[in-house]
């Protein structure tokens, strides 16, 4: 994948990988993405806190703890997998 920037963006990239902390500017992109990710699960998931706040209440049954607990194992060997790569 190409991208074009222009020369001030350009430039305000070169200064990043310039002061170090990153070694090249596909890395300080890779960067940004990730963070914008991470950005964007986190207001997915305020927002989900937030509409469960507002449902109403409803006991959990032990069938519901178990789905649970099975989609949390589920997502954790995901991310663990993902790690990997």
């Amino acid at each position: 994948m190409n991208i074009s920037l222009p020369e001030p963006l350009r430039q305000f990239v070169d200064e990043q990988t310039a002061a170090g902390r990153y070694s090249s500017a596909s890395e300080y992109v890779r960067e940004l993405i990730r963070e914008d990710e991470k950005r964007k699960a986190e207001e997915r998931l305020e927002a989900l806190l937030l509409e469960g706040l507002q449902s109403e209440e409803s006991p959990l049954t032990r069938e519901d703890w178990a789905s649970i607990r099975q989609e949390a194992r589920a997502r954790v060997g995901a991310r663990k997998t993902q790690r990997r790569k």
